[in-house]
């Protein structure tokens, strides 16, 4: 995902056909700018997101919880919701909701490709 044109295109074409409406695999998503190399003042936080509605201040916290990769050790938070990271990967986790009233339960995917985090509900 090299510039950014390219990006916002794959972002629309993935988010159009895999979020929101009933029978979709997922609730919300969200591409977040993400470089623990580089100076985090020169991006906003939030390229895109759908089917949510979150501000950057909102999601310091989640990101502060990534940069620590303390994953196993530590709850996160996105919107009201509270996670639990249950399983981890070379470039992505997976994490359970612990505070859902839903039976079968709500979780996140979280991958890391290159200067972004992908994050899906």
């Amino acid at each position: 995902m090299g510039d950014w044109a390219s990006t916002h295109k794959l972002w629309e074409k993935w988010a159009s056909n895999n979020i929101g409406s009933s029978g979709e695999p997922l609730k919300a998503a969200l591409l977040l700018n993400y470089d623990p190399t580089g100076p985090s003042r020169l991006l906003s936080v939030i390229a895109e997101q759908e089917g949510i509605k979150l501000k950057a201040v909102d999601l310091l916290p989640f990101l502060d919880f990534v940069k620590r990769k303390n994953w196993q050790m530590e709850f996160f938070s996105l919107g009201q919701n509270q996670y639990l990271v249950t399983s981890i990967h070379e470039h992505w986790f997976c994490a359970r909701c612990v505070n859902t009233s839903k039976p079968g339960g709500e979780g996140v995917i979280v991958m890391q490709t290159g200067s972004f985090l992908l994050v899906a509900m």
